[in-house]
Formats: structure tokens, C-alpha cells, sequence
């Protein structure tokens, strides 16, 4: 929720999100994330990279808890 909330993916749920992330990556479709997976699919996807990248700067952490 956090990392929702971060990024202003915050018209769905988690578990939706989640989801979504997983879908987007797992090339495989064996319902299971390997490490080569996981980084593959950031690097490839551009808006993925953008999203960890977010997930990972405090200057957004700091805009969403000043915002309320």
C-alpha cells in the first residue's frame, strides 16, 4: 500500500496492484518470481524501473506525508 500510495496507484487494492506487478513479469506464467525474472522484467519495462525508482526516493515519501 505503501509503495501504491508513493507512486498514486491508489485506485485499486493491493492485492490488485500486486497482481498487476506480478503479470507484468513473470515470463513465464509458472505463477512464480526467480530473481532473473524479477530484474529482467524492471529493467525491460520502463514504467516498472520508474516505479522501484520512486518506491526508492525519499524526496516522494516526504510529498505524501506533507500532503497528509
Amino acid at each position: 500500500q505503501a509503495i501504491q500510495a508513493i507512486n498514486g496507484y491508489t485506485n485499486m487494492t493491493a492485492e490488485e496492484f500486486t497482481n498487476m506487478i506480478f503479470q507484468r513479469i513473470d515470463v513465464n506464467n509458472d505463477g512464480e518470481l526467480t530473481l532473473e525474472e524479477f530484474t529482467n522484467g524492471v529493467e525491460k519495462d520502463e514504467d516498472l524501473m520508474e516505479l522501484i525508482t520512486k518506491s526508492f526516493d525519499l524526496s516522494n515519501v516526504l510529498k505524501v506525508i506533507q500532503n497528509g
